[in-house]
């Protein structure tokens, strides 16, 4: 049986990040339920003087770890057929009493028995429209979708590429220059194949 998924969510886990998404990273369309052309490497500085959104004006102060909280994940409305995860949606919200911008792709990774020092980062794959800066007023949210590689089948269910499906309480999400954060699924455990994942840029909106 899977284990239950733990009751908090968005707990730092580990040091604050320097750089990007490394290793494991492509960039182009995929099944995150998003369209557009290439993304930039999430490594990259984040584009100077943009905002989106509309929620606190043009702000040089990128989010850190003591910003922000990154909310549960959330099962999608949109999302591959299959008995798995399939795909989440997470939020990041800004928990201080100042603007502070958001930008790039989350990198994820499994945390083995809900241990992040135990994780298995996940190959990521770039989907949707170009990164941009996302300035988060006190209180407001961006959004990312993480869409998986599905499990087929019924009970324990099967990988179509032959893999064996992986069953994770928690995974660790990275925000660029705000740390990494363990999270749970509202709803069950992240279940999954192929240890993929397909990711959209931070968004002031809400993907399906």
């Amino acid at each position: 049986a899977a284990p239950s998924a733990p009751a908090t969510a968005s707990r730092p886990a580990g040091p604050t990040p320097t750089g990007g998404d490394k290793g494991g990273t492509t960039s182009g369309g995929g099944n995150g339920g998003a369209t557009g052309g290439t993304s930039p490497s999430a490594g990259a500085s984040p584009p100077a003087g943009s905002s989106s959104g509309g929620t606190g004006g043009v702000t040089k102060k990128p989010c850190t770890v003591a910003d922000i909280k990154v909310s549960e994940g959330h099962q999608a409305d949109v999302r591959p057929p299959g008995t798995g995860t399939g795909a989440a949606i997470v939020s990041v919200t800004n928990t201080s009493t100042s603007p502070c911008k958001v930008y790039g792709y989350p990198t994820v990774a499994a945390a083995g028995n809900g241990s992040p020092e135990k994780n298995k980062p996940l190959a990521t794959t770039h989907t949707g429209p170009d990164a941009a800066n996302v300035v988060l007023a006190p209180g407001a949210r961006a959004w990312t979708k993480l869409t998986f590689v599905q499990v087929q089948g019924e009970a324990d269910g099967y990988c179509a590429s032959g893999a064996t499906p992986g069953s994770y309480p928690t995974v660790v999400i990275g925000v660029l220059g705000a740390g990494k954060h363990q999270i749970a699924m509202d709803d069950g455990v992240f279940a999954f194949c192929d240890d993929k994942v397909t990711v959209t840029a931070w968004s002031s909106a809400k993907p399906s």
